[in-house]
């Protein structure tokens, strides 16, 4: 079965790097760019979610759906979509519905940065502007209800933005695990990799 780690806005495959030694490096276990799936250079989130269709449509299912944060948002919006497809789904710092306050506060902080501060994220800031501003009436909570494969939910004990977020998923997926990271902020993958690693290879098998 192929696993797919997602990463979130701002990371690249690169910060996958710890989790991927605790899941033991293979050719079933993928972790693409999110900026390498927008289609024709289209910078949206309907297309980067047709982007993330298309590569898993290439790959044999079922597959192991694992995202954080965007990448989180990504991966709960194809297990909706394609629930024949996916075996697996953890669910990282992610959200269900975009919580309106948070991104207007970060629509102005992006809007205020210098341009250079984008490189990171692999976009620049236009294009980083569009894309979270078109995620804005994405809300799947009416939905969680039909996820029907195993589900783990985990976050970081200090990621207080999302940390309601992955309370609610856990009672409102049915069976869903919780994981809270002790020690870890938003970026879990980076903060407790050999953690989080060691709780999703124990939740893949």
């Amino acid at each position: 079965m192929k696993t797919i780690l997602l990463h979130g806005l701002g990371q690249g495959p690169e910060s996958w790097a710890a989790v991927r030694a605790e899941l033991g490096e293979g050719p079933d276990l993928l972790s693409p760019a999110l900026t390498e799936l927008f289609p024709n250079g289209e910078v949206s989130y309907p297309s980067l979610f047709r982007g993330l269709e298309d590569y898993c449509g290439a790959l044999a299912g079922p597959l192991a759906l694992c995202g954080l944060s965007l990448g989180g948002v990504l991966v709960l919006d194809y297990a909706l979509r394609h629930p024949d497809r996916v075996d697996r789904l953890a669910l990282i710092g992610a959200q269900f519905r975009m919580p309106t306050g948070l991104l207007r506060v970060q629509d102005l902080a992006f809007r205020l940065m210098p341009a250079g501060m984008f490189r990171s994220m692999g976009l620049p800031k236009a294009d980083v502007l569009r894309l979270t501003r078109s995620m804005a009436a994405l809300d799947f909570q009416a939905r969680l209800g039909e996820l029907r494969c195993p589900v783990l939910v985990a976050c970081g004990e200090r990621d207080r933005a999302n940390r309601a977020a992955a309370l609610q998923m856990k009672e409102q997926i049915p069976g869903a695990q919780l994981l809270l990271l002790e020690g870890a902020g938003h970026e879990a993958n980076v903060d407790q990799p050999q953690v989080l690693g060691r709780a999703l290879r124990t939740f893949l098998e």
